[in-house]
């Protein structure tokens, strides 16, 4: 395969210094940019309402990257399913992405909720989120995922409540 060379844009900065799989609306968070960067490189961002993060999963071995299928998250209760059937970390080139809701900006601080990467995560891109660019239609997806997906951004419901 070709290689590529990226660069980091910024880095995160987040409470949470693990990748845990759940309870993500619960961290904060920001990017930090790069100071090479120019000044105004976030400069009109702040008229949008979300952003799509490209990030590096910098705490996952290259050894241990997944090429073929597995059971999501380990679960022999979900299907076995190829690694592009996943968001796993363990991904061929390891990229994250995720769309993130933007709280504010602050100088070269982009601070976000609902954002899913750890304290010290290079950032690759940050991309405005467009409504012309979401999908068009019914997002369809297995049942598996959205038992997977429960607690994903908040903690699931107490039996009690």
């Amino acid at each position: 395969m070709t290689e590529i060379v990226l660069k980091p844009i910024g880095f995160v900065r987040s409470s949470r210094t693990e990748p845990i799989d759940d309870n993500w609306d619960a961290v904060e968070s920001y990017i930090e940019v790069e100071k090479e960067l120019g000044e105004d490189c976030l400069a009109g961002l702040e008229e949008f309402s979300h952003v799509e993060v490209i990030y590096f999963f910098h705490k996952v071995e290259a050894g241990k990257v997944v090429t073929g299928s597995e059971h999501p998250r380990e679960n022999p209760n979900w299907p076995k399913v190829g690694i592009f059937a996943q968001r796993k970390k363990a991904r061929p080139n390891r990229l994250g992405a995720t769309v993130s809701k933007i709280i504010k900006i602050d100088g070269r601080r982009l601070f976000l909720s609902s954002f899913d990467a750890i304290d010290g995560t290079p950032v690759v891109d940050i991309k405005p989120v467009m409504a012309e660019y979401l999908p068009k239609g019914e997002v369809r997806q297995p049942a598996w995922s959205t038992e997977m997906m429960k607690g994903y951004w908040s903690l699931p419901p107490s039996p009690s409540r």
